[in-house]
């Protein structure tokens, strides 16, 4: 019996460029119907374009001193392979404006760029919640916690029973005449950042 996959390559690492943990203290988020998405002809792992539907926005969440994380965890399921993808990020503050985001990520689905902080990789810059986006799933809130200076904790992770097909997806952007590079993928996205 065949197996749908197969493997095709192996892989070592390298000492020219060591992995390094964690990723930039910097998530790109956008609603999943405000953006299409067009994917690699021969590769579904690697998105090639993010195209804004109207003038919707990317919006653009800063952090610092390793404030964001993710974490993609292979599930086996009885169709296959499933992914689980989350990101946990700290705001510092608790106002009414922050408030309505969490009510809108808690309700709507999302996506999220995160950049690696391990930019040799042609998954330096990864989607989050491609297939079936991203809710806010926890937004705890100590207001004695030193940490965060009484601010949220926050995790976006997909919806119940809808994990990903594929791990997260490499963004990969070629500006109009040329290959596609770290630098023209950063200046695709921060071009759909809102002001």
């Amino acid at each position: 019996m065949s197996i749908y996959n197969k493997i095709n390559a192996g892989f070592s690492l390298g000492t020219a460029s060591p992995v390094t943990a964690g990723i930039e203290d910097v998530i790109y988020i956008f609603n999943q119907d405000d953006f299409t998405l067009t994917y690699d002809t021969t590769n579904p792992l690697i998105v090639t374009g993010i195209t804004a539907v109207g003038t919707a926005k990317i919006y653009k969440f800063e952090g610092t001193n390793n404030s964001f994380n993710t974490l993609s965890k292979l599930a086996k399921t009885s169709v296959g392979p499933r992914y689980t993808e989350e990101i946990d990020f700290n705001v510092a503050g608790f106002s009414v404006d922050i408030k309505t985001q969490l009510m809108a990520m808690g309700y709507g689905r999302t996506r999220a760029i995160v950049i690696n902080n391990y930019n040799s990789s042609d998954s330096a810059i990864e989607l989050f919640g491609a297939v079936n986006g991203l809710i806010l799933t926890d937004a705890e809130r100590s207001a004695a916690d030193e940490t965060v200076d009484g601010g949220y904790k926050l995790k976006l992770t997909n919806p119940d029973k809808l994990r990903e097909p594929y791990p997260p997806r490499a963004v990969s952007i070629a500006p109009p005449s040329g290959t596609a590079t770290y630098a023209s993928t950063l200046a695709a996205i921060e071009a759909l950042v809102a002001a």
